[in-house]
């Protein structure tokens, strides 16, 4: 008897490693690389030179529209005092500020034989895009080069042709839906996967077509998919190439970062800290935020009951109402610039108190000094206001936020874990 139960004992355990090992396997990591801190701080510096531009213009503008208004003539775009959507030369960069901020990519293959690329894998929107052959405003031949998809090339490219066109914070692309194969890593196939040519993206402006990404991965809600194209990491999961419907983020603090497809990194996180908040839609990855403060008591957010907040790995700051930004902001001693943005004396890092959000009944708490991107003597405060609307959610919390806290997007259960990051 003691021989039987030491032989199931062996089988079973020889089963359970090899399930493991399939698990194990079945876990998909994929690096993230980060840009550096110098160059988002340098396209602040850029937004507020081009911000300085703008002013000095929309006042030759206004002259002009009067002189012209004298004698007569007609002229496109009127202008008065109120105005808040001028066409000005010189304010391209402003269409491009949320892009541009867009911090970590990763690589995928499309195509057999693959075809490399560099995306953003963004929470905030569901579709993959890359640029095709011929692609329009997409860098240029000797910087800002983009890989781009060429369907000839692919044995397993199935047309489709639908129309797409998408619009972003930033801008806007277009193109067509095509169907091919992903390739997430190395060996995470997922056959058949819809996915949009892009023929122009000039939308975008400068900041894509001198961005070091070729195209967007989606990791949304089908339910915001443009088309009702089915998403990648849906797909992963109908197919069976991932054991779980849980995917995480690991964003490197002055590193690169990770993401795992199909469960999580547990050497990434401090397991004690772990807790999961539910989903009040589906679309985004959208939660309930009770509040958000200063550790000293200086600033606690107005709200008197929760508002919503997106998880939005796309997005490298946090956003929050333009009223409780600033109020923030003069908090901890940052003075506001031309584009929205905020700037803090470099000095004045180290006495900074820590910033709080409450979510649930946990307080997450940022070190006030990692709020602050420092390049040289420059130092962006990382929050910025933005008015999202009544109904919409009134924060985002971004590359900051989830640089502090392992963050675990469970599709399954509609909810998102968060973890001290280690």
């Amino acid at each position: 008897m003691k021989i039987v139960k030491a032989l199931l004992s062996l089988c079973y355990m020889a089963a359970a490693a090899s399930a493991a090992e399939e698990k194990q396997q079945k876990i998909i990591r994929i690096p993230l690389q980060k840009r550096s801190d110098s160059e988002l701080v340098n396209d602040h510096l850029k937004r507020e030179k081009d911000a300085l531009t703008a002013a000095a213009n929309e006042v030759e503008v206004k002259e002009a529209i009067a002189a012209s208004s004298r004698r007569g003539l007609f002229v496109r775009g009127s202008v008065n005092d109120d105005s808040t959507d001028m066409e000005i030369s010189g304010a391209e960069s402003e269409v491009i500020k949320d892009y541009s901020n867009a911090q970590y990519f990763g690589v995928i293959t499309i195509g057999t034989p693959p075809q490399s690329f560099k995306v953003i894998f963004d929470t905030g929107s569901s579709n993959l895009w890359v640029p095709k052959k011929g692609c329009h405003h997409c860098g240029y031949p000797f910087f800002g080069k983009k890989s781009k998809y060429n369907h000839h090339l692919s044995s397993s490219y199935v047309e489709d042709g639908t129309i797409f066109d998408i619009t972003y914070g930033s801008g806007s692309v277009s193109g067509f839906f095509s169907l091919d194969t992903v390739t997430l890593a190395e060996d995470l196939d997922v056959e058949g996967q819809m996915f949009a040519e892009i023929e122009d993206a000039g939308g975008l402006g400068f900041a894509y077509s001198l961005g070091k990404f070729d195209g967007i991965l989606g990791m949304g809600f089908e339910s915001i998919s443009v088309g009702g194209a089915p998403t990648v990491f849906g797909n992963a999961v109908s197919q069976g190439v991932v054991d779980e419907s849980i995917f995480a983020f690991y964003l490197g603090d002055m590193s690169d970062g990770e993401l795992t497809f199909g469960g999580i990194d547990e050497s990434k996180f401090d397991g004690s800290t772990l807790s999961y908040v539910n989903l009040t839609e589906t679309t985004y990855w959208q939660i309930d935020l009770n509040s958000a403060s200063t550790s000293d008591g200086a600033y606690t957010s107005s709200n008197t009951s929760p508002v919503g907040a997106i998880i939005d790995s796309g997005t490298s700051l946090i956003t929050g109402p333009k009223t409780e930004i600033a109020k923030l902001a003069s908090a901890v001693g940052a003075k506001p610039n031309f584009v929205g943005e905020y700037t803090i004396a470099c000095d004045l890092i180290d006495d900074m108190p820590d910033i709080v959000f409450t979510i649930g009944e946990t307080d997450y708490q940022i070190p006030g000094s990692n709020t602050v991107i420092q390049s040289g003597n420059t130092c962006l405060f990382a929050f910025m206001g933005l008015d999202l609307g009544p109904t919409a959610p009134q924060w985002i919390l971004g590359d900051v936020f989830m640089r502090e806290f392992y963050t675990i997007f469970d599709v399954g259960a509609e909810r998102v874990g968060f973890a001290k990051a280690i």
